[in-house]
């Protein structure tokens, strides 16, 4: 990788950059998060529930792929997964490529869980954007799909130890 320093950013995603971190800090706050857990009936903390989204977005995966994922160390995984298991969020069931691996799958009761957990988030956004028309919540959402999109190629790239190439500004 190059150690070449980066040139700078432009105004627009030195905004944009601001804008993510005002909505990250607001979104991981604890009373934030206790708050949704309230209203969505599940008694789990910010790891878990990161956790439990996760595997539902892919599942099933072994424990070392989830770490990967969310970018923690596997022994944080294995404890929040002890922790799920425990409640009944999810289960181990063998890896059909190797039997002596084992993945972590939702149970029922888990996959309630998380679909309680987004409709309560999205109840809670679709209050913040009730002033938003159809149109400018569509152009959102492909904006922020297509956002996530381009930070996850970059991130492989990145991880693969090949050099990213930087994204050109447009005028």
């Amino acid at each position: 990788m190059s150690t070449e320093p980066l040139p700078p950013a432009s105004p627009e995603v030195t905004e944009i950059e601001r804008a993510l971190t005002r909505v990250t800090y607001l979104s991981t706050r604890a009373r934030q998060h206790d708050r949704l857990m309230a209203l969505a009936g599940v008694p789990l903390d910010r790891a878990a529930v990161a956790l439990l989204r996760q595997v539902a977005d892919s599942e099933p995966l072994r424990p070392g792929e989830l770490a990967q994922r969310l970018g923690v160390e596997a022994s944080h995984v294995t404890r929040t997964v002890q922790q799920l298991q425990k409640a009944g969020y999810v289960t181990r069931v063998p890896d059909p490529h190797d039997r002596r691996a084992q993945r972590i799958e939702l149970t029922d009761a888990g996959r309630q869980a998380v679909e309680r957990v987004r409709e309560a988030g999205a109840r809670g956004m679709q209050l913040a954007l009730a002033d938003w028309s159809p149109e400018e919540l569509r152009q959102l959402a492909a904006l922020f799909h297509r956002m996530v999109d381009d930070f996850l190629s970059y991130a492989v790239e990145d991880e693969s130890g090949q050099e990213a190439d930087a994204p050109v500004a447009s005028a």
